[in-house]
Protein backbone atom coordinates (compact mmCIF):
# COMPACT_ATOMS: atom_id res chain seq x y z
CA UNK A 1 0.00 0.00 0.00
CA UNK A 2 1.36 3.66 -0.66
CA UNK A 3 2.01 5.09 2.77
CA UNK A 4 0.34 8.37 3.25
CA UNK A 5 0.12 11.57 5.78
CA UNK A 6 -2.51 13.72 6.85
CA UNK A 7 -0.85 17.37 6.91
CA UNK A 8 -2.73 20.05 7.84
CA UNK A 9 -0.89 23.02 5.86
CA UNK A 10 1.43 25.65 6.42
CA UNK A 11 0.46 25.52 10.05
CA UNK A 12 1.06 22.10 10.71
CA UNK A 13 3.15 21.34 13.66
CA UNK A 14 4.85 19.05 11.18
CA UNK A 15 6.84 20.31 8.39
CA UNK A 16 7.14 18.81 4.96
CA UNK A 17 10.66 18.24 4.69
CA UNK A 18 10.10 16.19 7.39
CA UNK A 19 8.04 13.43 6.05
CA UNK A 20 10.97 11.65 4.18
CA UNK A 21 12.16 10.85 7.76
CA UNK A 22 9.13 9.21 8.72
CA UNK A 23 9.15 6.94 5.04
CA UNK A 24 5.84 9.09 4.08
CA UNK A 25 5.57 8.46 0.27
CA UNK A 26 2.19 10.76 0.10
CA UNK A 27 0.59 13.22 1.44
CA UNK A 28 -3.19 13.54 2.52
CA UNK A 29 -4.67 17.13 2.83
CA UNK A 30 -7.40 19.43 2.46
CA UNK A 31 -8.37 23.13 1.79
CA UNK A 32 -9.89 23.61 5.22
CA UNK A 33 -9.61 27.39 5.49
CA UNK A 34 -12.65 27.33 2.07
CA UNK A 35 -16.05 28.07 3.57
CA UNK A 36 -17.92 24.38 2.67
CA UNK A 37 -20.20 25.18 -0.37
CA UNK A 38 -17.64 27.55 -2.15
CA UNK A 39 -15.67 26.39 -5.09
CA UNK A 40 -11.90 24.97 -4.93
CA UNK A 41 -10.21 27.34 -7.18
CA UNK A 42 -7.64 25.73 -9.12
CA UNK A 43 -5.46 29.11 -7.77
CA UNK A 44 -5.70 27.85 -4.33
CA UNK A 45 -5.71 23.46 -5.14
CA UNK A 46 -2.34 24.49 -6.83
CA UNK A 47 -0.78 26.75 -4.13
CA UNK A 48 -1.43 23.85 -1.83
CA UNK A 49 -0.37 21.03 -4.23
CA UNK A 50 3.20 23.55 -4.38
CA UNK A 51 3.37 23.45 -0.09
CA UNK A 52 2.69 20.19 -0.34
CA UNK A 53 5.51 19.37 -3.22
CA UNK A 54 7.94 22.12 -3.10
CA UNK A 55 10.56 23.25 -0.64
CA UNK A 56 11.24 26.84 -0.15
CA UNK A 57 14.27 26.69 -2.15
CA UNK A 58 11.60 24.99 -5.24
CA UNK A 59 13.18 21.76 -5.05
CA UNK A 60 11.75 18.61 -4.74
CA UNK A 61 9.96 17.65 -1.31
CA UNK A 62 10.39 14.23 -1.96
CA UNK A 63 6.23 13.82 -1.82
CA UNK A 64 2.90 14.32 -3.68
CA UNK A 65 -0.64 15.34 -2.77
CA UNK A 66 -2.30 12.06 -3.40
CA UNK A 67 -5.69 12.22 -1.63
CA UNK A 68 -7.74 15.41 -1.10
CA UNK A 69 -9.18 14.42 2.34
CA UNK A 70 -11.85 16.08 2.40
CA UNK A 71 -13.81 18.23 0.08
CA UNK A 72 -16.52 18.77 2.27
CA UNK A 73 -20.04 18.37 1.72
CA UNK A 74 -21.88 21.37 2.51
CA UNK A 75 -25.14 20.54 5.14
CA UNK A 76 -27.61 22.64 2.26
CA UNK A 77 -26.84 19.11 0.38
CA UNK A 78 -26.90 17.04 3.25
CA UNK A 79 -30.21 18.36 3.64
CA UNK A 80 -31.17 19.25 0.50
CA UNK A 81 -32.11 22.81 1.54
CA UNK A 82 -32.09 25.95 -0.08
CA UNK A 83 -29.26 26.74 -2.91
CA UNK A 84 -28.97 22.59 -3.10
CA UNK A 85 -28.31 23.03 -6.96
CA UNK A 86 -25.53 25.52 -6.55
CA UNK A 87 -23.72 23.84 -4.23
CA UNK A 88 -23.92 20.63 -6.29
CA UNK A 89 -22.91 22.83 -9.16
CA UNK A 90 -19.84 24.14 -6.86
CA UNK A 91 -18.76 20.93 -5.92
CA UNK A 92 -18.63 19.69 -9.98
CA UNK A 93 -16.92 22.32 -10.51
CA UNK A 94 -14.48 21.55 -7.55
CA UNK A 95 -13.98 18.41 -8.97
CA UNK A 96 -13.06 19.77 -12.28
CA UNK A 97 -10.23 21.70 -10.73
CA UNK A 98 -8.49 19.42 -8.59
CA UNK A 99 -8.47 17.04 -11.94
CA UNK A 100 -6.98 20.05 -13.71
CA UNK A 101 -4.21 19.94 -10.68
CA UNK A 102 -3.55 15.97 -11.57
CA UNK A 103 -5.77 14.72 -7.87
CA UNK A 104 -7.91 11.53 -8.22
CA UNK A 105 -9.10 10.88 -4.79
CA UNK A 106 -11.30 12.59 -3.51
CA UNK A 107 -12.57 11.63 0.30
CA UNK A 108 -15.72 12.83 1.88
CA UNK A 109 -18.34 12.13 4.39
CA UNK A 110 -21.72 12.74 5.10
CA UNK A 111 -22.29 13.06 8.60
CA UNK A 112 -24.91 15.58 9.74
CA UNK A 113 -23.14 19.04 11.72
CA UNK A 114 -20.30 17.44 13.05
CA UNK A 115 -17.56 15.36 12.05
CA UNK A 116 -15.34 12.88 14.31
CA UNK A 117 -16.52 13.12 18.24
CA UNK A 118 -14.80 12.93 20.96
CA UNK A 119 -15.20 14.18 24.57
CA UNK A 120 -11.76 13.86 25.77
CA UNK A 121 -8.94 14.92 23.07
CA UNK A 122 -6.11 14.14 25.37
CA UNK A 123 -7.30 11.58 27.66
CA UNK A 124 -4.23 9.97 30.13
CA UNK A 125 -3.43 6.41 29.21
CA UNK A 126 -1.58 3.97 31.44
CA UNK A 127 1.65 4.07 30.03
CA UNK A 128 1.79 7.98 30.42
CA UNK A 129 0.48 8.44 26.71
CA UNK A 130 -2.92 10.30 26.00
CA UNK A 131 -5.02 9.73 23.54
CA UNK A 132 -8.64 10.70 22.02
CA UNK A 133 -11.35 9.28 24.38
CA UNK A 134 -15.58 9.18 23.91
CA UNK A 135 -17.09 8.69 27.14
CA UNK A 136 -20.72 7.87 26.76
CA UNK A 137 -21.38 9.54 30.29
CA UNK A 138 -19.87 12.98 29.29
CA UNK A 139 -21.46 13.02 26.20
CA UNK A 140 -25.07 12.45 27.46
CA UNK A 141 -23.75 14.93 30.19
CA UNK A 142 -23.29 17.61 27.50
CA UNK A 143 -26.54 16.13 25.79
CA UNK A 144 -29.10 16.30 28.40
CA UNK A 145 -27.55 19.13 30.91
CA UNK A 146 -25.24 21.81 28.98
CA UNK A 147 -27.73 21.81 25.28
CA UNK A 148 -30.71 20.31 27.26
CA UNK A 149 -31.95 18.96 23.99
CA UNK A 150 -35.51 18.12 24.45
CA UNK A 151 -36.09 14.65 23.17
CA UNK A 152 -32.40 13.41 24.73
CA UNK A 153 -33.97 11.90 27.48
CA UNK A 154 -35.70 9.18 24.89
CA UNK A 155 -32.50 8.30 23.83
CA UNK A 156 -30.59 6.56 26.59
CA UNK A 157 -31.60 4.22 29.88
CA UNK A 158 -32.42 5.53 32.74
CA UNK A 159 -29.86 4.18 34.76
CA UNK A 160 -27.09 6.24 32.20
CA UNK A 161 -28.48 8.81 32.58
CA UNK A 162 -28.76 9.13 36.16
CA UNK A 163 -24.84 8.26 36.39
CA UNK A 164 -24.60 11.37 33.61
CA UNK A 165 -26.50 13.44 36.26
CA UNK A 166 -24.32 12.43 38.75
CA UNK A 167 -21.07 13.43 36.57
CA UNK A 168 -22.48 16.92 35.81
CA UNK A 169 -23.19 18.16 39.13
CA UNK A 170 -19.19 17.36 39.38
CA UNK A 171 -18.26 19.69 36.46
CA UNK A 172 -17.34 23.23 37.31
CA UNK A 173 -17.45 25.87 34.53
CA UNK A 174 -14.33 25.44 33.01
CA UNK A 175 -15.11 21.28 32.67
CA UNK A 176 -18.48 22.88 31.46
CA UNK A 177 -16.73 24.58 28.82
CA UNK A 178 -13.96 22.16 27.69
CA UNK A 179 -16.50 19.58 27.15
CA UNK A 180 -18.13 21.37 24.39
CA UNK A 181 -15.41 22.26 22.95
CA UNK A 182 -14.35 19.16 22.58
CA UNK A 183 -17.23 17.21 21.25
CA UNK A 184 -17.14 20.32 18.51
CA UNK A 185 -13.80 19.84 17.77
CA UNK A 186 -14.03 17.46 14.73
CA UNK A 187 -14.24 19.81 12.04
CA UNK A 188 -10.45 21.33 12.08
CA UNK A 189 -10.87 25.14 13.38
CA UNK A 190 -14.44 25.56 11.92
CA UNK A 191 -16.71 24.89 14.90
CA UNK A 192 -14.83 25.72 18.01
CA UNK A 193 -16.77 29.04 18.54
CA UNK A 194 -20.67 27.30 18.21
CA UNK A 195 -22.55 28.05 21.38
CA UNK A 196 -25.51 25.94 22.29
CA UNK A 197 -27.73 28.17 20.99
CA UNK A 198 -25.85 27.67 17.89
CA UNK A 199 -25.67 23.77 18.18
CA UNK A 200 -29.74 23.73 18.67
CA UNK A 201 -30.11 25.54 15.89
CA UNK A 202 -28.41 23.55 13.18
CA UNK A 203 -29.91 20.52 14.83
CA UNK A 204 -33.15 22.04 14.24
CA UNK A 205 -32.69 21.35 10.13
CA UNK A 206 -32.36 17.68 10.81
CA UNK A 207 -35.74 17.99 12.45
CA UNK A 208 -37.56 16.44 9.60
CA UNK A 209 -34.84 14.49 8.13
CA UNK A 210 -34.64 10.64 9.42
CA UNK A 211 -32.58 7.57 8.73
CA UNK A 212 -34.37 6.85 5.26
CA UNK A 213 -34.09 10.12 3.71
CA UNK A 214 -30.38 11.30 4.32
CA UNK A 215 -29.77 8.40 2.92
CA UNK A 216 -31.88 9.09 -0.29
CA UNK A 217 -30.01 12.46 -0.18
CA UNK A 218 -26.48 11.09 -0.15
CA UNK A 219 -27.61 9.02 -3.29
CA UNK A 220 -29.09 12.13 -5.04
CA UNK A 221 -26.18 13.51 -4.13
CA UNK A 222 -23.71 11.12 -5.54
CA UNK A 223 -26.05 10.39 -8.90
CA UNK A 224 -25.70 14.28 -9.12
CA UNK A 225 -21.76 14.14 -9.16
CA UNK A 226 -20.56 10.86 -10.00
CA UNK A 227 -20.92 11.60 -13.56
CA UNK A 228 -18.81 14.29 -13.18
CA UNK A 229 -15.89 12.17 -11.48
CA UNK A 230 -16.60 9.53 -13.82
CA UNK A 231 -15.58 11.99 -17.00
CA UNK A 232 -12.50 13.34 -15.04
CA UNK A 233 -11.36 9.78 -13.64
CA UNK A 234 -11.81 10.78 -10.51
CA UNK A 235 -12.61 8.13 -7.69
CA UNK A 236 -14.82 9.17 -4.40
CA UNK A 237 -14.78 7.39 -1.46
CA UNK A 238 -16.95 8.00 1.30
CA UNK A 239 -15.83 7.94 5.61
CA UNK A 240 -17.54 6.34 7.33
CA UNK A 241 -19.50 7.56 10.56
CA UNK A 242 -17.32 8.46 13.97
CA UNK A 243 -18.40 7.07 16.32
CA UNK A 244 -20.86 4.76 14.11
CA UNK A 245 -24.10 5.23 15.76
CA UNK A 246 -26.45 7.97 16.48
CA UNK A 247 -25.31 11.05 18.15
CA UNK A 248 -27.90 13.92 19.53
CA UNK A 249 -30.55 12.64 17.69
CA UNK A 250 -28.91 13.07 13.98
CA UNK A 251 -29.58 10.32 11.54
CA UNK A 252 -26.24 7.96 11.04
CA UNK A 253 -25.80 6.21 7.47
CA UNK A 254 -22.80 4.67 6.88
CA UNK A 255 -21.90 2.86 9.92
CA UNK A 256 -21.69 -0.71 8.97
CA UNK A 257 -20.98 -2.83 5.62
CA UNK A 258 -24.09 -3.34 4.85
CA UNK A 259 -24.79 0.59 5.12
CA UNK A 260 -21.54 0.59 2.19
CA UNK A 261 -23.08 -1.93 0.19
CA UNK A 262 -26.59 -0.47 0.11
CA UNK A 263 -24.71 3.04 -1.15
CA UNK A 264 -22.25 1.38 -3.57
CA UNK A 265 -25.65 -0.72 -4.98
CA UNK A 266 -27.28 2.43 -5.46
CA UNK A 267 -24.76 3.89 -7.50
CA UNK A 268 -22.87 1.21 -9.31
CA UNK A 269 -19.85 3.01 -10.20
CA UNK A 270 -16.15 2.39 -9.83
CA UNK A 271 -16.07 6.75 -8.88
CA UNK A 272 -18.45 5.95 -6.19
CA UNK A 273 -16.13 4.34 -3.52
CA UNK A 274 -15.09 3.45 -0.02
CA UNK A 275 -13.00 5.31 2.54
CA UNK A 276 -11.57 2.32 4.61
CA UNK A 277 -11.67 3.75 8.07
CA UNK A 278 -10.68 0.38 10.96
CA UNK A 279 -11.07 2.67 13.55
CA UNK A 280 -14.44 4.47 13.12
CA UNK A 281 -15.73 1.06 11.74
CA UNK A 282 -14.44 -1.02 14.34
CA UNK A 283 -16.26 0.80 17.31
CA UNK A 284 -19.20 -1.68 16.48
CA UNK A 285 -18.83 -4.95 18.15
CA UNK A 286 -19.86 -6.60 14.51
CA UNK A 287 -16.87 -5.23 12.38
CA UNK A 288 -15.21 -8.03 10.29
CA UNK A 289 -12.31 -6.05 8.93
CA UNK A 290 -10.72 -8.90 6.61
CA UNK A 291 -14.24 -10.26 5.69
CA UNK A 292 -14.91 -6.42 4.87
CA UNK A 293 -12.07 -6.31 2.41
CA UNK A 294 -12.59 -9.32 0.91
CA UNK A 295 -16.67 -8.76 -0.42
CA UNK A 296 -16.09 -5.38 -0.48
CA UNK A 297 -12.81 -4.30 -1.51
CA UNK A 298 -12.89 -3.63 -4.93
CA UNK A 299 -14.13 -0.47 -4.39
CA UNK A 300 -11.80 0.47 -1.36
CA UNK A 301 -10.03 3.53 -3.01
CA UNK A 302 -8.23 4.38 0.66
CA UNK A 303 -7.56 2.92 3.79
CA UNK A 304 -7.58 4.81 7.10
CA UNK A 305 -5.49 2.04 9.28
CA UNK A 306 -6.42 2.93 12.84
CA UNK A 307 -7.74 1.27 15.94
CA UNK A 308 -9.94 1.93 18.76
CA UNK A 309 -11.04 -0.17 22.50
CA UNK A 310 -14.47 -0.52 23.12
CA UNK A 311 -14.64 0.35 26.73
CA UNK A 312 -17.68 0.83 29.33
CA UNK A 313 -19.91 2.56 29.68
CA UNK A 314 -22.35 1.17 26.92
CA UNK A 315 -25.52 1.88 26.27
CA UNK A 316 -27.48 0.09 23.94
CA UNK A 317 -25.73 0.19 20.65
CA UNK A 318 -23.60 3.45 22.04
CA UNK A 319 -20.04 2.57 23.43
CA UNK A 320 -17.39 4.48 25.20
CA UNK A 321 -13.66 3.91 23.44
CA UNK A 322 -10.92 5.21 22.99
CA UNK A 323 -7.80 5.28 20.18
CA UNK A 324 -5.87 2.65 20.81
CA UNK A 325 -2.07 2.12 19.36
CA UNK A 326 -2.31 0.85 15.85
CA UNK A 327 -1.71 -3.28 16.79
CA UNK A 328 -3.52 -2.86 20.05
CA UNK A 329 -7.47 -2.38 19.83
CA UNK A 330 -10.16 -3.91 19.07
CA UNK A 331 -9.74 -4.34 14.97
CA UNK A 332 -8.12 -7.71 13.55
CA UNK A 333 -5.52 -5.15 12.13
CA UNK A 334 -2.84 -7.75 10.88
CA UNK A 335 -5.81 -9.79 9.27
CA UNK A 336 -7.14 -7.00 7.69
CA UNK A 337 -3.70 -5.58 5.95
CA UNK A 338 -3.88 -9.28 4.72
CA UNK A 339 -6.86 -8.71 3.11
CA UNK A 340 -5.75 -5.31 1.52
CA UNK A 341 -2.37 -6.94 -0.11
CA UNK A 342 -4.52 -9.53 -1.63
CA UNK A 343 -7.08 -7.20 -3.01
CA UNK A 344 -3.79 -5.19 -4.56
CA UNK A 345 -2.69 -8.60 -5.89
CA UNK A 346 -6.11 -9.30 -7.52
CA UNK A 347 -6.19 -5.66 -8.86
CA UNK A 348 -2.66 -6.08 -10.79
CA UNK A 349 -3.76 -9.09 -12.18
CA UNK A 350 -6.73 -7.50 -13.64
CA UNK A 351 -4.55 -4.72 -14.93
CA UNK A 352 -6.33 -2.02 -12.59
CA UNK A 353 -4.27 1.14 -13.02
CA UNK A 354 -5.50 2.14 -9.45
CA UNK A 355 -3.89 -1.15 -8.06
CA UNK A 356 -1.86 0.50 -5.09
CA UNK A 357 -4.42 1.89 -2.49
CA UNK A 358 -3.22 4.74 -0.35
CA UNK A 359 -3.56 4.04 3.39
CA UNK A 360 -2.52 6.62 6.22
CA UNK A 361 -1.92 5.97 10.17
CA UNK A 362 -4.92 7.54 11.30
CA UNK A 363 -4.98 9.07 14.68
CA UNK A 364 -1.92 8.25 17.23
CA UNK A 365 -1.53 8.75 20.84
CA UNK A 366 0.79 11.43 22.29
CA UNK A 367 3.94 9.96 22.84
CA UNK A 368 7.02 11.31 24.42
CA UNK A 369 8.26 14.79 22.54
CA UNK A 370 4.19 14.96 21.40
CA UNK A 371 3.24 16.11 24.54
CA UNK A 372 4.92 19.09 24.23
CA UNK A 373 3.90 20.30 21.08
CA UNK A 374 0.17 21.99 20.03
CA UNK A 375 -0.43 19.05 17.50
CA UNK A 376 -3.87 19.00 15.89
CA UNK A 377 -5.87 16.54 18.58
CA UNK A 378 -5.14 12.94 17.28
CA UNK A 379 -2.36 13.98 14.86
CA UNK A 380 0.91 14.12 16.81
CA UNK A 381 4.18 13.35 14.97
CA UNK A 382 5.63 10.51 17.11
CA UNK A 383 2.66 8.76 17.63
CA UNK A 384 1.68 8.68 13.97
CA UNK A 385 5.06 7.63 13.42
CA UNK A 386 5.18 4.89 15.40
CA UNK A 387 1.71 3.66 14.01
CA UNK A 388 3.04 3.76 10.32
CA UNK A 389 6.62 1.85 11.20
CA UNK A 390 4.03 -0.98 13.25
CA UNK A 391 1.98 -0.88 10.14
CA UNK A 392 5.16 -0.91 7.52
CA UNK A 393 6.47 -3.73 9.73
CA UNK A 394 3.05 -6.12 8.68
CA UNK A 395 2.61 -4.79 5.38
CA UNK A 396 5.97 -5.94 4.55
CA UNK A 397 5.71 -9.51 6.37
CA UNK A 398 2.35 -10.13 4.37
CA UNK A 399 3.86 -8.88 1.24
Amino acid sequence: MRQTWRWFGPADTVEISELPQVGVEGVVSALHHIENGAVWSVAEIQKRKAEIELLPNGAASGVTWDVVESLPVSEVIKTKGPDYETHIANYCKSLENLAEAGLETICYNFMPILDWTRTNLRAPMPTGASAMLFDLVDFIAFDLFILERPEGAQDYSAEIIADAEARFVQFDEAAKRALQQNIVAGLPGANEGWTTEEIRDHLATYAQIDRDTLRQNLINFLKSVVPTAERLGLRLCCHPDDPPFSLLGLPRIMSTEADYKAIMDAVNSPANGITFCTGSLGVNPDFDGPGFVERLGHRIHFAHLRNTSRIAPADGSRTSFYEAEHLGGDTDMIGTIKALIAEQKKRQAEGRTDWQIPMRPDHGQDILFDQKQKSMPGYPLIGRMRGLAELRGVMAACA
